[in-house]
């Protein structure tokens, strides 16, 4: 029995010091999950509808829960390699009965053929010394693996929320399309009628009624595939949100005027990229390939298992726990593998050479970031641009408007005259919307570029 009391006190001994050595940060806390949201950067452009439907996407959204669901897979990937780490403790039984067996000799002494029972009933435990470290190191690289997981995690956050910011400011957007092409069909359609009577009393050519009519046609096919947008967007826009159930025509927005358009730096620089995802997925990597070159080396060294046996053999089940059947062993295994056919080798060389195409992907990925940064804040900046032009454009048309509206009111200028000027100032306003959306949209390339953060401060950071 005391070679059993020792059993049990080494084995509590080793998964103590196993498990000393295992404290980690804890990743149950999912509280990581609402920074990746980043609702704080959302709330800039003050508009509460976008921030709703961004919460809906983070509860809803299939993409992300199939992220989440990833992560946790990962961290029992670890916990499995872990387990290595630890002694193994088993139970196997052997129950057999000799049916007349033959003569058994020993020495001198002959045993008649016989029959017994055979009862054995023991407790197994087995641990490998991790003297070299090398099971330590195979769970250090599933972990560096779990945190390359999670940095895919965090892309499907920034991506989907981009997204789900850009659907949204496109269907804002062809609200006030729409609302704008309907008026300039209705002005349209009484300028016809206009141009037809004036026809009919001989005060115009056929062809400028004609050319009035086409001009109708054209600003209904606008009109038309507007709507049509407007619907595919609407759907897009509940995948992403997980709102299948909702009538899309009814879902909820604000008014295009009220989106805050947030100010662009003048450059960025380029340390931005060390909070890419991409970027700390491509270092991790790199340290995990580097860790597996270790273990591979390491394969190549003795491996020392301890071992014991604790139980009870018996011939029969009356005394079978009594004190004379109790039965124990310990020992200490050392094994190296001599020969492999060159398994071992291989799997270095191929490490080694998973290495160099880490450190590649390291270097391409830099490359690629800087380039994404670039391209986004150039673009945005031009978009910018042009909505200041188209800012202009609008003021100067609505100038004119106004100035011709005094010249109707002094009746110096005639109803048809004023219809097509107002058509004028809804197409500048059409041009003006469209600059607008699309430079909101052109932020949210930066904001994926630099990572998810705050590029209106980011360089502060640095």
């Amino acid at each position: 029995m005391k070679i059993l009391k020792i059993l049990l006190t080494l084995f509590i001994l080793l998964c103590t010091v196993s498990l000393a050595d295992a404290k980690t940060k804890s990743n149950s806390n999912e509280n990581y999950r609402l920074e990746y949201l980043n609702l704080d950067w959302w709330q800039k452009y003050n508009d509460p509808v976008l921030t709703d439907y961004i919460s809906t996407a983070f509860k809803n959204n299939q993409d992300l829960k199939i992220a989440t669901l990833n992560v946790k897979q990962s961290e029992q990937v670890v916990k499995m390699a872990f387990a290595g780490q630890l002694p193994q403790v088993g139970f196997q039984g052997d129950v057999f009965r000799d049916f007349r067996s033959a003569n058994v000799k020993l020495g001198d002494v002959i045993v008649k053929d016989y029959s017994q029972s055979n009862f054995f009933l023991p407790l197994t435990m087995s641990y490998e010394v991790d003297i070299w470290g090398e099971n330590y190191l195979k769970t250090k690289s599933f972990k560096k693996q779990l945190e390359m997981v999670k940095q895919n995690e965090r892309a499907s956050y920034i991506s989907l929320t981009s997204a789900v910011a850009s659907e949204y400011f496109n269907l804002v957007k062809l609200d006030k399309l729409i609302k704008n092409q309907q008026e300039l069909v209705k002005l349209q359609t009484e300028i016809v009628r206009l141009e037809d009577l004036k026809y009919k009393n001989g005060l115009c050519p056929i062809t400028e009624l004609m050319d009035e009519k086409q001009l109708l046609t054209q600003l209904q096919e606008e009109l038309n595939v507007y709507i049509d947008k407007r619907i595919i967007v609407g759907r897009a826009l509940g995948v992403l949100t997980g709102e299948r159930e909702k009538d899309l025509s009814l879902m909820p927005r604000s008014d295009y005027s009220i989106i805050t358009l947030l100010p662009l730096p003048d450059s960025i620089n380029a340390e931005v990229i060390q909070y890419r995802p991409d970027f700390m997925k491509a270092e991790e990597y790199i340290q995990k390939i580097g860790i597996d070159v270790k273990v591979a080396k390491r394969d190549f060294l003795p491996k020392f298992i301890l071992y014991g046996q604790a139980g009870f053999s018996a011939y029969n089940l009356t005394n079978i726990f009594g004190n004379h059947t109790f039965k124990s062993l310990v020992g200490f295994m050392p094994s190296i593998d001599l020969f492999t056919g060159g398994a071992k080798m291989a799997r270095l060389r191929y490490n080694k050479l998973e290495l160099e195409k880490a450190q590649q992907i390291y270097e391409k990925t830099i490359l690629s970031s800087i380039q994404e940064v670039n391209n986004s804040l150039g673009g945005a900046l031009t978009r910018e641009l042009n909505y200041n032009e188209s800012v202009k454009r609008y003021n100067l048309e609505n100038d004119k408007f106004n100035l011709a509206q005094k010249k109707f009111d002094i009746g110096a200028k005639s109803n048809l005259e004023m219809m097509k000027d107002k058509e004028k100032l809804l197409v500048a306003e059409k041009d003006k919307v469209n600059s607008q959306v699309n430079y909101l949209i052109s932020t949210l390339n930066i904001y994926k570029a630099v990572g998810g953060n705050d590029f209106t401060t980011i360089n502060e950071k640095l």
